[in-house]
This record gives structure tokens, C-alpha cells and sequence, in this order.
């Protein structure tokens, strides 16, 4: 799966919507409820570091699959809202299955 730009970027996709949601609910509620602000800076770290990778692998299948420029947009909104990726995984996961069987 990690071989093609499109598997990478299903995976990061992934663990980036995983540590978006754990930003959201599980670090904010720690920093805001129980006044412990390290969680969001820890958690807020590593989800920084993910959400730029996914644009790095959204970037790297845009150009080597030629996706038109409203796919890349939609890859970049679904990266900002908090279940995003999850929603864009089936199509991902239908273009790697149209890749795989050629």
C-alpha cells in the first residue's frame, strides 16, 4: 500500500483524521476542562506535522495521476474538516482498486 503515492496518501489520510479527531476530542477538552494545555500541544504538534504531510501526498498524487484541480480542492477541504479524510477514503480506495486491476 505504501509503494504508490495514492496508497500513501490513504494512510496518511488516515492517521491525519485519527489525530484531527483527538485534537478535537480528546486535547482540547483536556486543555480547556481539566486546564491541562500540553495535551493540545503535544497532539497539536503531531497533527500539524500530519496535516502537512497529507498535503505533500495530495500534491504528489495530483501531479502523477493528473487529478483536475476540483479533486485537489476537495482533497484539501476534506483536510480541514474533522472527518474529512474518512469521507474521501472510498473514492480513494475505488481508484486504487481501478490502478491495481490494470
Amino acid at each position: 500500500m505504501l509503494k504508490s503515492p495514492l496508497g500513501r496518501l490513504r494512510v496518511i489520510a488516515i492517521v491525519e483524521g485519527i489525530s484531527f479527531l483527538a485534537l478535537l476530542g480528546i486535547a482540547m477538552p483536556l486543555k480547556y476542562v481539566y486546564d491541562m494545555p500540553e495535551a493540545v500541544k503535544i497532539v497539536g504538534w503531531i497533527h500539524g506535522i500530519l496535516w502537512v504531510l497529507y498535503l505533500l501526498a495530495v500534491r504528489d498524487v495530483a501531479n502523477s495521476r493528473q487529478w483536475p484541480r476540483k479533486r485537489v480542492a476537495a482533497a484539501f477541504v476534506a483536510s480541514v474538516l474533522p472527518a474529512g479524510p474518512f469521507v474521501m477514503e472510498p473514492s480513494l480506495r475505488r481508484e486504487q482498486a481501478a490502478i491495481d486491476e490494470k
